[in-house]
């Protein structure tokens, strides 16, 4: 059975939900954070170290501005609530993508989450926030054109927003969309991809589950035959 070290979430379909049961896609926006929380605590049950959840791309500045701005509070609220909880269940917070137009106050509460959990080992979750792949891979370009040192893999890797971060074995995403929306364009060469039509907010433990043990049992040949 295929090991799992790290699965990555493209969490779709909030707003969308929002709107049929609603009317509103800051409503859906909060219910995706009930399914984040079972979600969370399933990975730790399954022992599994990283999980990377797709929050906000450098694209996603194109919707309307209250919406980005109750986005960014409702997670502001959920790090002063829960970081001490991640906390105590050893659970390490990281954030993944760029921190330049993000307000100070938001920037300060990542800060504080990482800080307090930096030593945690149980699993890592890393938040992609500003998050862009093709961003990513420019920066990561130039900081290495900077220091004048060798083009390669591997110091590709050590510039990524993920340095130090193992590939995700698997990517599932929500939503009933089939595409990778800038998302981990490098990391996600051989991992593992799963559509779920469910929107985010309606995607249970026993879809995660089922999703996991379809992963296991699949045979894997990184080119080989």
């Amino acid at each position: 059975m295929n090991p799992i070290n790290h699965v990555a979430i493209i969490m779709d379909g909030n707003g969308r939900w929002g709107l049929r049961k609603k009317k509103s896609r800051n409503l859906g926006h909060k219910a995706g954070l009930k399914t984040i929380e079972k979600i969370i605590k399933e990975t730790v049950k399954k022992k599994i170290k990283f999980l990377t959840l797709y929050a906000f791309s450098t694209e996603n500045w194109k919707r309307p501005k209250k919406e980005v701005n109750f986005l960014f509070k409702l997670l502001e609220v959920f790090l002063k609530k829960k970081t001490n909880e991640l906390n105590k269940n050893g659970i390490r917070f990281k954030m993944i993508g760029s921190k330049e137009n993000l307000s100070k106050k938001l920037n300060k509460i990542l800060f504080k989450s990482e800080k307090i959990t930096i030593n945690n080992k149980n699993l890592q979750i890393n938040l992609a926030l500003n998050y862009g792949s093709k961003s990513e891979l420019i920066n990561a370009i130039n900081l290495i054109k900077r220091k004048k040192i060798n083009f390669s893999i591997t110091n590709l890797n050590k510039h990524l927003y993920t340095a130090n971060i193992p590939d995700p074995d698997l990517l599932i995403r929500t939503g009933n969309t089939n595409r990778l929306s800038n998302f981990m364009l490098w990391q996600l060469a051989y991992s593992e991809i799963y559509f779920e039509k469910k929107l985010w907010p309606d995607f249970t433990i026993n879809d995660y589950n089922k999703i996991l043990n379809k992963f296991k049992r699949i045979k894997r040949n990184f080119g080989k035959i």
